[in-house]
């Protein structure tokens, strides 16, 4: 299962970006969310590709 920590997120959108909005979006709080209809194994390079790439390390997988 794949998070975002909302205490280290800066809503960069760089998740978003990485996935098309597909995973994570940007919140009205202006901070990122993971989606509720997203495929996991159709998705599971651009999450690890979103884990890499955020700047705060906000993204993880339990």
């Amino acid at each position: 299962m794949v998070k975002v920590n909302k205490d280290a997120c800066i809503g960069c959108g760089s998740c978003a970006a990485i996935t098309d909005e597909k995973v994570f979006d940007i919140g009205d709080d202006g901070l990122a969310y993971v989606k509720d209809d997203f495929n996991y194994e159709e998705e599971k390079e651009n999450i690890e590709n979103a884990i890499d790439g955020c700047p705060t390390s906000a993204i993880y997988e339990e």
